[in-house]
């Protein structure tokens, strides 16, 4: 299927591929389907990917894996949380995280506190609140993709 974005301009998305939010993410429980779009170059190794919304093509989500900035990353999530993803193994869950981008850029930050889980197998996914108080909403990260980037990781 074509879809107009605004930020990418008309791509290609393979229907296939869509993920469905059964009850939105946060902020946005309107929006269903998304496509999570990277840079093809650079496959699974790409750090920003996006989460664009099929039903507003003028959003998408920058996100991340959280193991890029916090190693050992593990929320507790209330398991109740995750029963809409029908996860039959947990090899099958991706974890990611949002990114803000403010104007300063060195104020750039995830939100360590509200990851997305999404079932690659089955397409599925959710945003939930995690129950760890280590993990802040805005967790500021520029000064460490920085150094990993200068140190060629």
């Amino acid at each position: 299927m074509k879809l107009k974005t605004k930020n990418f301009g008309e791509i290609e998305i393979d229907e296939s591929k869509l993920i469905m939010f059964e009850k939105g993410i946060i902020g946005y429980p309107e929006f269903n389907q998304f496509a999570l779009i990277h840079d093809e170059e650079q496959g699974d190794n790409a750090g920003i990917r996006w989460l664009q919304s099929i039903e507003e093509p003028g959003f998408a989500l920058p996100v991340m894996d959280p193991l890029v900035i916090k190693d050992g990353y593990n929320p507790k999530v209330d398991d109740e949380l995750l029963k809409p993803l029908h996860l039959d193994n947990t090899d099958d869950m991706l974890v990611l995280v949002t990114v803000t981008v403010p104007k300063d850029i060195k104020k750039l930050s995830v939100n360590l506190c509200g990851p997305i889980v999404i079932n690659a197998e089955k397409r599925l996914g959710v945003q939930v609140i995690v129950e760890n108080d280590e993990y802040p909403v805005r967790f500021p990260v520029y000064e460490l993709l920085k150094n990993k980037k200068e140190a060629g990781e």
